[in-house]
Protein backbone atom coordinates (compact mmCIF):
# COMPACT_ATOMS: atom_id res chain seq x y z
CA UNK A 1 0.00 0.00 0.00
CA UNK A 2 0.95 3.21 -1.25
CA UNK A 3 0.57 6.49 1.07
CA UNK A 4 -1.73 8.48 -0.82
CA UNK A 5 -0.62 12.74 -0.61
CA UNK A 6 -3.64 14.80 0.41
CA UNK A 7 -5.33 16.69 -1.36
CA UNK A 8 -3.92 20.63 -1.93
CA UNK A 9 -5.77 23.03 0.10
CA UNK A 10 -7.96 25.51 -1.35
CA UNK A 11 -6.37 28.86 -0.85
CA UNK A 12 -8.92 31.54 0.43
CA UNK A 13 -9.26 35.24 -0.45
CA UNK A 14 -9.52 37.05 2.31
CA UNK A 15 -11.55 40.76 1.17
CA UNK A 16 -10.27 43.09 3.26
CA UNK A 17 -11.85 46.19 2.28
CA UNK A 18 -15.06 44.44 2.63
CA UNK A 19 -14.38 42.88 6.51
CA UNK A 20 -13.42 46.50 7.46
CA UNK A 21 -16.24 47.96 5.59
CA UNK A 22 -18.65 45.30 8.13
CA UNK A 23 -16.51 45.99 11.14
CA UNK A 24 -17.11 49.82 10.43
CA UNK A 25 -20.45 49.16 9.81
CA UNK A 26 -20.71 47.50 12.58
CA UNK A 27 -19.31 49.65 15.51
CA UNK A 28 -21.34 52.51 13.80
CA UNK A 29 -24.33 50.11 15.13
CA UNK A 30 -22.91 49.66 18.29
CA UNK A 31 -22.24 53.28 19.09
CA UNK A 32 -25.72 54.71 18.18
CA UNK A 33 -27.50 51.94 19.81
CA UNK A 34 -25.73 52.86 22.98
CA UNK A 35 -26.36 56.42 22.79
CA UNK A 36 -29.94 56.18 22.50
CA UNK A 37 -29.71 53.57 25.53
CA UNK A 38 -28.07 56.03 27.16
CA UNK A 39 -31.05 58.46 26.71
CA UNK A 40 -33.61 56.00 27.07
CA UNK A 41 -32.86 52.83 29.64
CA UNK A 42 -31.94 54.45 32.67
CA UNK A 43 -35.29 56.37 32.91
CA UNK A 44 -37.32 53.29 31.73
CA UNK A 45 -35.31 50.96 34.32
CA UNK A 46 -36.41 53.14 37.11
CA UNK A 47 -39.77 53.59 36.30
CA UNK A 48 -40.06 49.77 35.93
CA UNK A 49 -38.88 49.28 39.35
CA UNK A 50 -40.63 52.16 40.82
CA UNK A 51 -43.87 50.81 39.51
CA UNK A 52 -42.85 47.45 40.85
CA UNK A 53 -41.84 49.13 44.38
CA UNK A 54 -44.73 51.34 44.74
CA UNK A 55 -43.20 53.47 46.90
CA UNK A 56 -42.70 51.67 49.74
CA UNK A 57 -39.24 51.17 51.33
CA UNK A 58 -39.87 47.22 51.80
CA UNK A 59 -40.77 46.75 48.31
CA UNK A 60 -37.94 48.88 47.49
CA UNK A 61 -35.22 46.66 49.47
CA UNK A 62 -36.63 43.08 48.70
CA UNK A 63 -36.67 44.18 44.94
CA UNK A 64 -32.92 45.28 45.29
CA UNK A 65 -31.56 41.99 46.89
CA UNK A 66 -33.40 40.01 44.75
CA UNK A 67 -32.28 41.48 41.30
CA UNK A 68 -28.85 42.31 43.00
CA UNK A 69 -28.28 38.91 44.17
CA UNK A 70 -30.04 36.71 41.51
CA UNK A 71 -28.58 38.85 38.46
CA UNK A 72 -25.13 38.91 39.56
CA UNK A 73 -25.09 34.74 40.92
CA UNK A 74 -26.60 33.80 37.14
CA UNK A 75 -24.25 35.48 34.89
CA UNK A 76 -21.53 34.37 36.99
CA UNK A 77 -22.74 30.65 36.75
CA UNK A 78 -22.95 31.08 33.31
CA UNK A 79 -19.57 32.28 32.78
CA UNK A 80 -18.09 29.63 35.12
CA UNK A 81 -20.34 27.23 32.54
CA UNK A 82 -19.19 28.95 29.55
CA UNK A 83 -15.49 28.95 30.17
CA UNK A 84 -13.94 25.85 29.99
CA UNK A 85 -10.47 26.00 28.74
CA UNK A 86 -10.53 23.47 26.52
CA UNK A 87 -13.63 25.07 24.62
CA UNK A 88 -13.58 26.89 21.34
CA UNK A 89 -13.65 30.45 21.59
CA UNK A 90 -16.80 30.96 20.48
CA UNK A 91 -18.33 28.96 23.40
CA UNK A 92 -16.67 32.04 25.24
CA UNK A 93 -17.94 34.44 23.42
CA UNK A 94 -21.32 33.00 23.42
CA UNK A 95 -21.16 32.65 27.33
CA UNK A 96 -19.99 35.82 27.63
CA UNK A 97 -22.96 37.23 25.48
CA UNK A 98 -25.56 35.02 27.83
CA UNK A 99 -23.83 36.72 30.71
CA UNK A 100 -24.29 40.16 29.78
CA UNK A 101 -28.09 39.57 28.46
CA UNK A 102 -28.32 37.83 32.07
CA UNK A 103 -26.73 40.35 34.18
CA UNK A 104 -28.82 43.57 32.30
CA UNK A 105 -30.94 44.57 35.16
CA UNK A 106 -28.00 45.13 37.51
CA UNK A 107 -26.52 47.28 34.58
CA UNK A 108 -29.31 49.07 34.18
CA UNK A 109 -29.18 49.99 37.50
CA UNK A 110 -25.35 50.50 37.52
CA UNK A 111 -26.02 52.78 34.43
CA UNK A 112 -28.43 54.68 36.55
CA UNK A 113 -25.37 54.99 39.45
CA UNK A 114 -22.77 55.79 37.83
CA UNK A 115 -24.32 58.01 34.89
CA UNK A 116 -24.03 61.71 34.33
CA UNK A 117 -26.66 61.95 31.15
CA UNK A 118 -29.85 63.28 32.20
CA UNK A 119 -31.74 60.10 31.80
CA UNK A 120 -29.72 58.81 34.61
CA UNK A 121 -30.18 61.99 36.74
CA UNK A 122 -33.75 61.37 36.20
CA UNK A 123 -33.98 57.47 37.31
CA UNK A 124 -31.87 58.79 40.29
CA UNK A 125 -34.90 60.97 40.79
CA UNK A 126 -37.53 58.21 40.24
CA UNK A 127 -35.95 55.33 42.53
CA UNK A 128 -35.50 57.41 45.35
CA UNK A 129 -39.31 58.70 45.00
CA UNK A 130 -40.57 55.12 43.82
CA UNK A 131 -38.16 52.77 45.22
CA UNK A 132 -36.44 53.95 48.06
CA UNK A 133 -33.53 51.71 49.01
CA UNK A 134 -33.42 50.08 45.88
CA UNK A 135 -30.03 50.72 44.70
CA UNK A 136 -28.38 50.01 48.02
CA UNK A 137 -30.15 47.01 48.57
CA UNK A 138 -29.08 46.28 44.94
CA UNK A 139 -25.78 46.23 45.68
CA UNK A 140 -25.67 44.25 48.67
CA UNK A 141 -27.64 41.52 46.90
CA UNK A 142 -24.99 41.21 44.27
CA UNK A 143 -21.54 41.07 46.89
CA UNK A 144 -23.54 38.54 48.59
CA UNK A 145 -24.43 36.35 45.55
CA UNK A 146 -20.22 37.26 44.60
CA UNK A 147 -19.07 35.96 47.76
CA UNK A 148 -21.59 33.24 47.50
CA UNK A 149 -20.12 32.19 44.26
CA UNK A 150 -16.48 32.44 45.42
CA UNK A 151 -17.14 30.19 48.47
CA UNK A 152 -19.05 27.69 46.52
CA UNK A 153 -16.39 27.56 43.64
CA UNK A 154 -13.56 27.33 46.99
CA UNK A 155 -15.64 24.53 48.24
CA UNK A 156 -15.49 22.68 44.67
CA UNK A 157 -11.83 22.97 44.45
CA UNK A 158 -11.51 21.72 48.13
CA UNK A 159 -13.52 18.83 47.87
CA UNK A 160 -12.08 17.91 44.33
CA UNK A 161 -8.35 18.02 45.88
CA UNK A 162 -9.25 16.60 49.06
CA UNK A 163 -10.96 13.65 47.11
CA UNK A 164 -7.37 13.07 44.65
CA UNK A 165 -5.91 12.85 47.46
CA UNK A 166 -7.92 10.12 49.81
CA UNK A 167 -7.69 8.27 46.38
CA UNK A 168 -3.90 8.67 46.38
CA UNK A 169 -3.87 7.59 50.16
CA UNK A 170 -6.06 4.64 49.75
CA UNK A 171 -4.00 3.36 46.55
CA UNK A 172 -0.77 3.70 48.91
CA UNK A 173 -2.42 2.23 51.37
CA UNK A 174 -3.32 -0.99 49.41
CA UNK A 175 0.43 -1.14 47.94
CA UNK A 176 1.72 -1.27 51.26
CA UNK A 177 -0.72 -4.15 52.48
CA UNK A 178 0.34 -6.41 49.11
CA UNK A 179 4.15 -6.05 49.93
CA UNK A 180 4.46 -5.92 53.49
CA UNK A 181 7.54 -4.16 54.91
CA UNK A 182 10.00 -7.24 55.26
CA UNK A 183 12.23 -7.42 58.84
CA UNK A 184 15.95 -8.12 58.36
CA UNK A 185 16.51 -8.98 61.81
CA UNK A 186 14.11 -11.71 62.22
CA UNK A 187 15.70 -13.51 58.84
Amino acid sequence: MTDAAPPPREIRHVNWPRRILVVAIGLVVVLVVALIASAVVPREWAQTVGGQADGRMTSGIGLGLFYGFVFTLLPLMALWFAMRPRWPYKVWIAGAIVALVLAAPNLMTLSIVVGTGNAAHAGERILDVEAPAFRGASLVGAVVAAIGFVFWRYQMVMRHRSSRRADRLADELRSTRKDPPRDDAAS
